[in-house]
C-alpha cells in the first residue's frame, strides 16, 4: 500500500507532483492548517504531513496521529511543531534549511540598506506630497563594521555580501572555526567585542534557551552609540522593550525587524517608532525560495517514506539514500544486538557502551546508536523506534558512550554492545558478511557464530559431561 501524505498548507503544484510521481498517495488541502479541529479529525489516516508555518502541530495533533512517520516543514523555522512530543512518538521532523538561505540573507541586507538610508520613511513622505530632502540624512555602509551574530548558512551568506560591499565584518559564533572565518574574510570575535565595535548588528541564530534575548538590556548597553540592529532570524532574540528604550534614548540609532516575539504581530512596542523599519516576516518571501523549499520537502519526505533516507531531520541523524544502502544491514544488526541484550537484561540499565570496529566505525554512528538503543528498549516498550529511543533513554538517565577503532580482528568490521546495570555488565557482538546477513559473533565474552533469524532461542547450561549445548 502506498504511503499517504497530507499537505495542509500551500505548496506549489510542482511539489505536489513530486509526491505523485514517486508513487505517494497525496491529499492536498492547503487551507486545512487553519482548521485544527478538522486536522485532528483526519491526521490519523496519514504517514506524512507536509506543512509551512500556518499549521500548528501541537501535542494534541501528534497524539491523534496514530500512523504518522514524518513531518516535513517547507522552510527553516519549526516553532509551529512540538518536536519533543514528535520525538517521543517516533515521528521524524525535517525542514529545508538551505532552500531559502539566499532569500533570507538578501532580505537582511535590504533591511540594512533601508535603515541606513531611511528609505521607507522617505518613500512614505514623498508619497504624501512632501519633499523633505534634508530630513532623511543617512549613513554609508562602506567601511562600516558589521557584527554578524551567527555565521552559519544564512549568516555566512550575509558575511559574503557585506564583504562585497566593502564593510568590515566581525562575527560571533561559538561553532565558527578559524579556517571558516578566513574563508569568509571575517574576524572571529567574542560577543562583547562585537557589541563594542559594530556599527550595524545582524542576527542569524536559531531561537534556543541560549540565544533567547541574546541582545538583552545589558547587552544593548554594551553596544556602540549610534548602532543599528537588524533581525531577520527569529523573534525573541532581542529584548524588544529594552530595544525600544534604547531607540527612544538615541543610543541605538535605528532598527530593522522582520520577526517578532509574538506573531502575527498586530501590535508591538517597536511599532510607530520613527527610526524602526518593520516587515511582516518576509525573510523567505520570494517566489524562488517558496518553490525551492516546497520541492525539497517533497523530495525529502518521499525519500524517507520510500527508502528510509533521512535528510535535514531535527530529531534523527541524517542518512542519505546512498548511506542507507550501505548502512542498511548494519542498522539491522545494531537493532538485533540491542534487542538481544535488552532481553538478556532484567535490571534497570544505567549505561550502554557501544564499540564500532573496522568498516562500520567510519559510518554514521549517530544512526547506529539510535538503532542500538531502540533495540534495547523494544522489550519494555514495543512502540519505541530510532527517533524516540534516544529521547526516552535521556529521560531515564541512561548514559550512552561510543568508541570507534580501526580493524582489530578477523572481521572487516563489527559492533559490540555492552549494557551496564547496578549489578553487572553484559555484552553481545555481531558483524555483517558480504551477503548482508547479520551474525552474532560473541555473547557475554564467549565467541560464537550464529546467523540472526526472525525467531531465536538462547539458553545457557552448566559445562558438565552429559549436557549437549
Amino acid at each position: 500500500m502506498a504511503p499517504r501524505v497530507l499537505i495542509s498548507d500551500e505548496l506549489s503544484d510542482a511539489a505536489v507532483q513530486i509526491f505523485k510521481d514517486r508513487g505517494i498517495d497525496v491529499d492536498f488541502q492547503p487551507q486545512l492548517g487553519k482548521d485544527k479541529d478538522k486536522l485532528l479529525e483526519i491526521i490519523g489516516n496519514y504517514d506524512g504531513l507536509a506543512i509551512r508555518s500556518a499549521t500548528k502541530v501541537t501535542e494534541k495533533i501528534i497524539a491523534g496521529a496514530a500512523n504518522l512517520k514524518v513531518i516535513g516543514r517547507a522552510g527553516i523555522g519549526v516553532d509551529n511543531v512540538d518536536i519533543p512530543e514528535a520525538s517521543k512518538k517516533g515521528i521524524i521532523v525535517m525542514n529545508t534549511p538551505f532552500g531559502n538561505s539566499i532569500t533570507t540573507a538578501e532580505h537582511a541586507i535590504a533591511m540594512m540598506f533601508a535603515v541606513a538610508r531611511q528609505i521607507p520613511e522617505a518613500s512614505a513622505s514623498t508619497h504624501a506630497g512632501k519633499w523633505e530632502k534634508s530630513k532623511f540624512m543617512g549613513v554609508e555602509l562602506f567601511n562600516k563594521t558589521l557584527g554578524v551574530i551567527g555565521a552559519g548558512n544564512i549568516g555566512g551568506i550575509v558575511c559574503d555580501r557585506a564583504v562585497g560591499l566593502k564593510m568590515k565584518v566581525v562575527a560571533y559564533d561559538p561553532f565558527l572555526s578559524e579556517e571558516r572565518a578566513q574563508e569568509l574574510k571575517v574576524e572571529k570575535v567574542e560577543l562583547d567585542e562585537l557589541l563594542a565595535r559594530a556599527d550595524f548588528i545582524t542576527l542569524h541564530v536559531p531561537m534556543t534557551e541560549q540565544t533567547k534575548n541574546i541582545l538583552s538590556r545589558e547587552a544593548l548597553a554594551k553596544t556602540k552609540p549610534g548602532v543599528r540592529i537588524i533581525n531577520c532570524a527569529r523573534g525573541g532574540l532581542v529584548d524588544e522593550e529594552a530595544l525600544a528604550d534604547a531607540l527612544k534614548s538615541g543610543h541605538v540609532a535605528g532598527a530593522a525587524f522582520d520577526v517578532f516575539t509574538v506573531e502575527p504581530a498586530k501590535e508591538n512596542v517597536l511599532f510607530g517608532l520613527p527610526n524602526v523599519v518593520v516587515t511582516p516576516h518576509l525573510g523567505a518571501a520570494t517566489s524562488e525560495a517558496q518553490e525551492n523549499v516546497a520541492l525539497q520537502v517533497a523530495e525529502q519526505m518521499s525519500d524517507y517514506l520510500l527508502t528510509g533516507a533521512v535528510q535535514n531531520a531535527l530529531n534523527m541523524p541524517s542518512v542519505t539514500a546512498e548511506e542507507a544502502k550501505v548502512m542498511g544491514p548494519w542498522i539491522k544488526l545494531a537493532q538485533h544486538l540491542g534487542a538481544f541484550i535488552g532481553q538478556l537484561t532484567d535490571e534497570p540499565v544505567k549505561a550502554v557502551n557501544i564499540l564500532y570496529d573496522g568498516a562500520v566505525a567510519v559510518m554514521n554512528l549517530k544512526a547506529m546508536n539510535s538503532a542500538v538503543i531502540a533495540g534495547i528498549m523494544k522489550a519494555s516498550n514495543p512502540d519505541v523506534n530510532m527517533v524516540s529511543a534516544p529521547v526516552i533513554a535521556k529521560e531515564r538517565g541512561i548514559q550512552i558512550s561510543t568508541t570507534n577503532q580501526d580493524k582489530s580482528g578477523a572481521f572487516d568490521g563489527y559492533i559490540k554492545v555492552t549494557v551496564v546495570t547496578s549489578k553487572r555488565e553484559r555484552s553481545v557482538a555481531g558483524t555483517c558478511f558480504s551477503d548482508g546477513k547479520p551474525r552474532f559473533i560473541q555473547i557475554k565474552g564467549i565467541n560464537i557464530d550464529a546467523e540472526v533469524g526472525a525467531h531465536m532461542l538462547y539458553t545457557t547450561n552448566e559445562d558438565v559431561p552429559g549436557i549437549i549445548g
